[in-house]
């Protein structure tokens, strides 16, 4: 009887339990507002009996009509959308659901959600109430869910917990390898904004041939002359000029595609628009009466430049023409509050106190330190101040600094003396610039290469000796440089001289903090890891959920930065020094590119700020202990480095279960042959083997992804002042 009475209760459905749960999403939204249209549409919808839909799936029971897959739960339905209030304001909504679950079906793993609407909306969690035997159970979703007519595929998210790829409960395989099979894509087609396709792409978009010559670029990647990253994948058509180029949007266009997922929330992108407007208005509104009315493009004065901060831009034509086309919440960021100026930029801190402490040498060694750029001054190892030119090329171009120049400010050392107490330090932007130097100087921009020799003092702060100036020999590059030296002076015309000789040594130093320690170091070199982690990593997988975090927005921005930034007669060219040759200078750089070398304890040791010091808390004694870049970077290097390590060593208690992890190989593997494809062959890439290379790896990862990134990114608007090739003309 008591079987029968089971039996009973299974036809009858008596096992089935009710499983209450809630879902927080956001509805589609036009930046701050949202898209009322769409709601009435899925209004209608919902009247008709259609809307969102949610089916559980078993982690413990697998179907074998279904080629093992987890067993499904009966169809849910989203509750209330229509009577749920939904704030005027873009933002999050609760909506009911109720599961009928059979308990023989064990706990689900995952669901499978689909949207009948007309709209997307974004999906932020599910969460279950009592569920049998376990209690409480929460989905963190965090995706943007399209109708299902755009789908070939369901859209399956799963549980929090982690698995590496061989302890996944077997009927969640399939759904997790399908999973990472539908974000690889096939490799064709143009890829729209619903796709959830990460691929990848050489830089063949950056010019514009169809154009004219003017707008021709290099393809950088996949090339020994000027290897790079790989980009993500558009899928854009070829140029009518070239098939091998990707053809350009209109310059103010949204619709670039990179995944949904990587795109900015609607607030981020409505700052991001209003800045972008307020560098490119130079390109958008020709006509306008600027603040260089004399000598476009150039600043006459100082006053000039204090004017982009202090009252903005007047424009004399009708503002409705201008802008026309720009959403209202971007207008906030545009204009004043007062109404009377637009396009006005923020006061950068460092001269908010005093206008003109910038001159100062003092201020100059500071900013070495804790500027704009702090990554690249090195200890000088060797005087004169050496080259790394192959010499049968550019000829002889060690420095002409000599003694002579700089002892008088040496407070009683010698050189030597200096040299052996490690007391000088360079600013060497010498062999970045020589191979482009003529190519440059025939542009509209005229600058010079330039070398800076500092002394560390005995109160730990740098005193600039000599700024040594080069051009190329006027007989060609095979007879080396043509240099002129400067020493610091406080009066006179020598003032005058010194003062211009360390505007090109910072507007340099500049130039290559925009173009290779921002961009290439931590903005370039990162989009293949993210694209790598999601083609190879399943989201259940422990490294994916580590790393996942850190790329935040990297693609989005990378991809506004191909189209306003670093494109042919982009922003970049229009203000730093190589002009048109920015790119393609910065892939020549990326050939000396060294994976590890980034973590920052072989960063100090290589430009001899560090050394090697077993008693130091991180193990490295600093020789400029006021350096706040190493100081406090040190710290979170070690915070990092400690969690990373933990959070490794407890789901690979072993060095057996890396190498037998097939997801974890595959990803290592693409990314290093793939998307630094043009660099896998160097020997000093981690083997994948260990535990040690797993945490060294993970480490440097996260490390240029957030901390060294915030380093050269964080400092534009309080430090930078506003950059300009004109700067280099400056009256």
């Amino acid at each position: 009887m008591e079987v029968f009475g089971k039996l009973s209760d299974l036809l009858t459905g008596k096992n089935e339990k009710k499983i209450k749960g809630s879902v927080v999403l956001m509805k589609k939204n036009v930046l701050d507002f949202n898209d009322l249209s769409s709601s009435v549409v899925d209004g209608v919808q919902e009247f008709l009996g259609k809307g969102v839909s949610l089916q559980l799936i078993s982690a413990v029971h697998a179907d074998p009509k279904n080629e093992m897959r987890g067993k499904l739960g009966e169809v849910a339905y989203l509750e209330e959308w229509i009577t749920t209030i939904t704030s005027p304001i873009a933002g999050s909504t609760v909506f009911g659901v109720t599961f009928n679950w059979n308990e023989s079906m064990g706990v689900p793993g995952a669901f499978i959600i689909k949207n009948h609407h007309q709209s997307e909306f974004f999906l932020k969690t599910l969460t279950l109430e009592d569920v049998p035997g376990v209690g409480r159970l929460h989905f963190i979703c965090n995706s943007w869910v399209y109708p299902t007519y755009r789908y070939k595929y369901n859209r399956v998210f799963f549980t929090n917990k982690s698995y590496l790829t061989s302890s996944t409960p077997e009927p969640l395989r399939k759904y997790r390898e399908e999973e990472l099979v539908n974000l690889r894509g096939d490799g064709t087609g143009e890829l729209k904004e619903w796709d959830r396709v990460y691929d990848y792409a050489v830089y063949n978009d950056l010019g514009d041939p169809d154009k004219g010559p003017d707008y021709a670029r290099p393809i950088l990647g996949n090339s020994t002359e000027f290897p790079y990253p790989r980009r993500g994948r558009t899928g854009r058509k070829p140029t009518q000029t070239d098939p091998n180029y990707e053809s350009r949007l209109f310059l103010l266009s949204l619709d670039i595609y990179v995944p949904r997922d990587e795109r900015f929330g609607h607030l981020k992108m409505s700052d991001f628009l209003a800045y972008s407007i307020k560098s490119i208005v130079q390109v958008l509104l020709p006509g306008i009466k600027s603040f260089v009315d004399t000598t476009p493009g150039e600043f006459d004065t100082f006053q000039d430049v204090l004017n982009m901060h202090e009252g903005g831009i007047s424009l004399p034509c009708p503002l409705d023409l201008i802008f026309d086309a720009i959403p209202l919440q971007m207008l906030k960021e545009i204009f004043r509050s007062d109404g009377e100026q637009v396009l006005r930029f923020p006061l950068p801190q460092v001269i908010k106190e005093d206008k003109f402490a910038w001159r100062s040498d003092e201020e100059f060694g500071r900013e070495t330190l804790a500027g704009l750029n702090p990554v690249t001054i090195r200890l000088l190892q060797e005087f004169p101040p050496a080259s790394k030119l192959d010499p049968k090329l550019y000829g002889d171009h060690t420095s002409s600094i000599t003694k002579e120049h700089i002892e008088k400010n040496l407070n009683g050392q010698t050189v030597d003396e200096a040299l052996m107490n490690k007391k000088l330090f360079i600013l060497d932007h010498h062999d970045t610039l020589i191979p482009y130097l003529n190519r440059i100087n025939t542009t509209t921009t005229k600058t010079y290469a330039t070398r800076t020799v500092l002394l560390l003092q005995d109160d730990g702060t740098l005193k600039p000796l000599a700024i040594e100036l080069s051009l190329v020999h006027p007989d060609g590059e095979q007879h080396g440089a043509v240099n002129k030296v400067f020493t610091p002076a406080q009066t006179g015309v020598e003032s005058s001289i010194w003062q211009l000789a360390k505007a090109y040594a910072a507007l340099n130093d500049s130039g290559v903090h925009q173009l290779i320690s921002h961009w290439l170091n931590t903005h370039a070199v990162i989009e293949p890891f993210v694209i790598a982690t999601n083609r190879q990593l399943s989201v259940l997988h422990p490294i994916y959920k580590l790393l996942q975090p850190h790329y935040r927005d990297t693609m989005n921005i990378n991809a506004m930065a191909r189209q306003i930034l670093v494109n042919a007669d982009g922003i970049h060219e229009q203000t730093v020094f190589p002009g048109k040759f920015a790119m393609e200078m910065s892939a020549v750089i990326y050939k000396g590119w060294n994976f590890t070398e980034q973590a920052l304890p072989a960063d100090l040791l290589k430009r001899g700020i560090a050394v090697q010091d077993p008693s130091k808390p991180h193990g490295l004694r600093l020789l400029i202990e006021d350096y706040p870049f190493a100081v406090d970077g040190l710290q979170i290097w070690s915070a990092i480095e400690t969690w990373v390590h933990d959070y490794c060593s407890f789901y690979y208690p072993t060095d057996n279960l890396i190498q037998g992890d097939t997801e974890l190989q595959s990803w290592w593997e693409e990314l290093r042959t793939v998307g630094h494809g043009d660099k896998k062959d160097e020997p000093w890439w981690p083997k994948m083997q260990t535990l040690s290379d797993l945490t060294q790896s993970c480490t440097i990862i996260i490390w240029v992804a957030s901390a060294l990134h915030a380093a050269v990114n964080f400092g534009q608007v309080p430090i930078c002042r506003l950059p300009s090739k004109s700067a280099h003309n400056a009256k």
